[in-house]
């Protein structure tokens, strides 16, 4: 039997969180550039970005956030929920090769309007924070 959507909004609460972690290749890099066309230097360029402020190309900041978006929609609050708002502070930089782990957290319930607002964050495989921000997530209409 599964569970419905009422049944998932009551089962939430504040403090529920769930992770996810994904290693950044030199692909998804080059992907999410094509498929964004931001062709920053610092992304793309070897020789620009081993000159550059890093010493070595970066992820796109953006790249992380989409890491939210996902864990957002398969995990918390899940599948149906509509991404509504995001606030994002991009501490350090994500370089190719770290492994980064996503946690959305629930922070506030806004029963009336069944949205949910969480505490979104990526860290890197030192545990250091690479992002920090905030999410506001619409649930979807009961069933």
């Amino acid at each position: 039997m599964t569970e419905s959507l009422v049944d998932r909004y009551t089962t939430l609460a504040v403090g529920h969180s769930a992770t996810s972690s994904h290693i950044v290749t030199d692909t998804d890099v080059v992907l999410y550039a094509a498929v964004t066309g931001d062709l920053n230097p610092a992304h793309v360029d070897d020789a620009a970005a081993r000159a550059g402020r890093f010493g070595a190309r970066i992820a796109h900041g953006m790249l992380s956030g989409g890491f939210i978006s996902a864990l957002l929609a398969a995990r918390l609050p899940g599948p149906g929920s509509i991404y509504m708002s995001q606030s994002m502070r991009f501490v350090r930089p994500v370089l190719i090769g770290d492994t980064v782990t996503t946690r959305v957290e629930i922070v506030e319930l806004i029963e009336a309007k069944r949205r949910v607002r969480l505490a979104t964050t990526c860290r890197n495989q030192r545990n250091e924070l690479v992002l920090d921000g905030e999410a506001l997530v619409l649930l979807p209409k009961d069933e």
